[in-house]
């Protein structure tokens, strides 16, 4: 059994895939912590949810997580509803002359300030973060435009031709291995530092505001309304009005009392949210997030996305969350070797549609030649016919798998209802152990399946990509 407790933190997305592809390889069970999505719907079977001190367990992988937790979330919020009902009755009888039926109706006094009580005490879900961006004028039309640009340390260039625009609007994903070179791409878009060759105008009217990823700016000594305010006063300004620091800290899900906390004691997770806060307060018409997404749990990732999809402004965004990336830019930056650098159209997953499609067409046109040679000796090249496609025998695996898989996936729910009988190891030992190998083949044909689906509908998109 391997137990991995947040496996993806700070590792690039190179490392990231390669650690998904040997877990998924792996014949150890797992017990994984992460708030990494792609990753947790890829290599999850089953989902333990911890809420309010209690723990529930779904017998599906991550990807069923959301719509479950939300059923679950408008059950609570139905019986809560129900016993608000109930309360007003009661009320009402309580003032009907309650005094004339007092011995004979004692116990109904007494479920009446039960139900009272239960309402007082009843733990609800959590709050949600509110996260609202303090906006500045519109930018120029152009944001930053970059012409053979380059840029090195110790006479290596790791930024080499870069040749780009963004305009306003414009949502862009830098990605790449650890090294390759993305903070200081941000710098060089940004202006914080120039480049060694090549030339960067940037547009008129520029508001930029950077969150850094290593929380460096924070001084633990601080407070967690200095940190806020800048120790001037108790206030914020968001979008032109004054809040109170106390009212916009809960907006992040911090604790009146902890206004006074240093910085020195908070997680990880609520420093994040701190430097959230703080970037968000600022006027800006360009957003630059290095690695926004280190230490946030899920659900202020997702208000995070929500924020970032209503945000009217540029943003230049680092990071390795490939979720994250899909849901949010409309163009991924991705380093192509020897300090080059390609742009893309969409997010992350079509990003590695497109390489996939441009190493499929490189293939080809390597294969669409064939060296000959003529009577006089001389080398030439002539044309071969030869078009990728998929055969008939893939064709009809890809059109037959998710009806397999489907029919995978109901066996195992099945299944996994029957083990969940208690009593059935003792009163039929025989159809225990039958149902827990049948579960664990299935399993292992489920697997099988996706994986297969997932190359065949990998290589279709390809060769549609290349104009096959």
């Amino acid at each position: 059994m391997l137990l991995l407790d947040e496996p993806t933190n700070h590792l690039d997305l190179t490392a990231i895939e390669w650690l998904e592809a040997t877990l998924q390889a792996t014949r150890s069970a797992l017990l994984l912590i992460s708030h990494d999505r792609r990753f947790l719907e890829n290599l999850s079977r089953a989902t333990v949810w911890l809420d309010r001190g209690q723990t529930r367990r779904l017998e599906q992988g991550f990807a069923a997580f959301e719509d479950w937790r939300d059923k679950i979330f408008e059950e609570e919020e139905s019986e809560r509803h129900k016993l608000d009902r109930k309360i007003v009755r009661e009320d009402q009888w309580m003032h009907g002359g309650v005094t004339g039926r007092r011995k004979r109706n004692v116990r109904r006094v007494r479920e009446l300030r039960a139900m009272r009580q239960e309402v007082r005490e009843q733990r609800r879900a959590v709050g949600s973060v509110r996260l609202d961006a303090s906006e500045a004028g519109l930018s120029g039309k152009l944001v930053v435009e970059t012409t053979d640009v380059a840029k090195g340390y110790g006479g290596d260039d790791i930024v080499k031709g870069v040749t780009l625009r963004v305009m306003r609007g414009d949502r862009l994903g830098i990605v790449g291995p650890n090294g390759a070179g993305k903070t200081t791409l941000l710098k060089l878009l940004t202006g914080e530092i120039a480049p060694d060759r090549g030339a960067i105008r940037h547009g008129a009217n520029l508001e930029v505001v950077s969150l850094d990823q290593r929380r460096d700016e924070l001084n633990p000594n601080w407070t967690v309304s200095d940190a806020l305010t800048g120790g001037r006063g108790d206030q914020v300004i968001i979008n032109g009005k004054a809040r109170h620091v106390a009212s916009y800290m809960k907006d992040f899900l911090f604790l009146p009392e902890q206004r006074l906390s240093p910085i020195r004691v908070l997680s990880g997770g609520e420093r994040g949210r701190l430097m959230l806060a703080r970037a968000l307060a600022k006027p800006s018409n360009v957003l630059v997030l290095d690695e926004p997404t280190n230490d946030l749990d899920l659900e202020t990732l997702d208000l995070l996305q929500e924020l970032l999809s209503d945000y009217t402004g540029t943003l230049l965004l680092v990071s390795h969350d490939r979720d994250f990336l899909d849901r949010i830019v409309t163009s991924v930056l991705a380093p192509t070797g020897d300090g080059h650098w390609t742009e893309y159209a969409g997010g992350y997953s079509d990003m590695i549609a497109q390489r996939q499609g441009e190493e499929l067409w490189k293939k080809g046109r390597a294969e669409t030649f064939r060296t000959v040679r003529n009577s006089n000796g001389d080398v030439l090249k002539a044309p071969q016919a030869a078009k990728a496609k998929l055969s008939f025998k893939e064709k009809h695996a890809l059109s037959a798998l998710p009806a397999e898989i489907a029919k995978l996936e109901a066996e195992i729910e099945a299944l996994a209802v029957k083990l969940a009988d208690n009593g059935l190891y003792e009163r039929d030992r025989t159809a225990f152990d039958v149902a827990s190998a049948r579960v664990a083949d299935a399993q292992r044909q489920l697997e099988q399946a996706e994986t297969q689906w997932l190359e065949l509908e990998e290589k279709r998109a390809a060769i549609e990509d290349s104009g096959g």
